[in-house]
């Protein structure tokens, strides 16, 4: 037994038998070969993968005319917006400003009270020629209603007794007059009894006038003359009514407040204003709903624009925004200098994004044409500006890359219009990668 279990034991001195040369060979190539499968299936899946693009389907819609349809950019434009009629309200009179009830950005209503001045001096105006008409007023209705009854009746009674004196003046002369002849009395007392008769005479024909002008009133003459103080006066008070009025001043209409000129306690002229002195205006304004792009069109591109030709507006502020317009004012004369004609565009529906003094671009669209039977109409096509590329354009066909020749029209506002090489329905791809190529796999880009 002891025999058998030493035969099974294991020679520690014996080396192991070493593989042959082949043999290494061959695992290295094995290895080689899977290494470079692995390397070639990427490589092969890396050039195959399909490429992200922006894809938009494009559209036909009905363009309604023939041969040039309507909405072909025929002339691009810049300018800036103004508002249509912008005031500069300023004060009728002079003052310090004593309340100011608005600011920068305020929306107004036309009629309201947006600054008031001090008026004291004015008030104190109005009541002295109010003053001066109630005492011309009095005057001419005393001379429009004469004397009164009882001035009447007392003048005829001074008539009456300068009457009977003048009678009894007449008697004492006579009486004297004999006497003197007789001896009696002396030549003096004649003198002083004819002296006593002439004033009693002229003191009648006084009373006698003053009579007859209480009885049938003042020349008529002299009424009008007063009459005609009293519309002077009138003027003067209803002049001072009105300065005192403009001591308040009111929207003229309904818009916002571009400009708030003045302060409390700040001085408001007519007159000269200088750069540190009084102001001329108080506010500035503009109704926001009336907007215009003016623009400086070259002479010779004035040619391509008609009367209210329409365009499409758009703000380097809000380039993504668009708004209508059409020719609503064209200068009746060119600029020498710059060889320009001023074109003003009305904003059709103008919003509270637009401001004036933004600068703004106008597209002048073509017209439509009518369709004739020799030029019927045809569907129109539109597609971005960026995917066209010369006169090619790539649309998707099987997830894949296909190169199509195309003939475009004009540009337009949304784009530009192709007149062959798209039927529409097709999938267009939008800015191609400058190494997309005719057949490469491509995949819609995720939003």
């Amino acid at each position: 037994m002891d025999a058998e279990l030493k035969s099974l034991r294991i020679d520690r001195g014996k080396r192991r038998d070493e593989p042959s040369s082949w043999a290494k060979w061959w695992i290295i190539i094995g290895i080689t070969l899977l290494v470079l499968a692995g390397a070639g299936r990427l490589v092969y899946g890396r050039l195959n993968a399909a490429t992200e693009v922006d894809i938009v389907r494009v559209r036909s819609t009905d363009s309604g005319g023939a041969g040039a349809p309507a909405g072909d950019v025929i002339l691009n434009a810049t300018g800036y917006i103004v508002a249509a009629h912008k005031i500069q309200l300023a004060a009728k009179v002079v003052g310090k400003v004593a309340w100011i009830g608005v600011d920068k950005s305020d929306k107004v209503k036309q009629g309201q009270i947006l600054v008031r001045l001090e008026d004291d001096d004015y008030r104190a105006q109005l009541q002295q020629a109010k003053g001066s008409l109630q005492n011309l007023e009095a005057r001419l209705a005393e001379l429009v209603n004469g004397s009164r009854p009882e001035e009447v009746q007392r003048a005829k009674a001074d008539l009456e007794q300068a009457q009977a004196d003048v009678q009894n003046s007449k008697v004492t002369l006579d009486r004297t007059s004999g006497l003197v002849k007789d001896g009696v009395m002396s030549k003096q007392a004649l003198d002083d009894a004819k002296a006593r008769y002439d004033g009693a005479i002229a003191r009648y024909n006084s009373i006698k006038n003053t009579y007859d002008l209480a009885r049938i009133g003042t020349r008529k003459e002299q009424i009008d003359q007063v009459r005609g103080q009293v519309e002077s006066a009138k003027g003067v008070v209803a002049y001072a009514q009105t300065q005192l009025e403009n001591t308040v001043i009111k929207a003229p209409i309904s818009g916002t407040i571009l400009e708030r000129n003045v302060e409390r306690g700040e001085f408001v002229t007519t007159g000269f204003v200088g750069d540190k002195g009084a102001k001329g205006y108080v506010v500035s304004m503009a109704d926001l709903n009336d907007l215009k792009v003016e623009l400086d069109i070259n002479q010779g591109d004035f040619a391509k624009l008609g009367p209210k030709q329409r365009g499409s507006i758009t703000t380097d502020a809000f380039p993504d925004r668009k708004y209508e317009g059409a020719i609503d004012e064209v200068s009746p004369e060119a600029n020498r200098q710059k060889a320009t004609v001023q074109v003003k565009v009305k904003v059709l529906k103008p919003d509270e994004f637009l401001r004036p003094e933004m600068n703004a671009s106008v597209a002048f669209l073509s017209e439509a044409k009518p369709a004739t039977p020799s030029a019927p109409s045809k569907p129109s096509i539109v597609v971005p500006a960026a995917a066209v590329k010369g006169n090619k354009v790539f649309v998707v066909v099987d997830e894949k890359a296909v190169q199509k020749t195309v003939r475009t029209g004009g540009t337009m506002a949304n784009g530009i219009r192709i007149e062959e090489g798209l039927v529409g329905g097709e999938d267009l791809i939008v800015n191609p990668p400058e190494t997309l190529k005719e057949g490469d796999r491509v995949k819609a880009r995720k939003s």
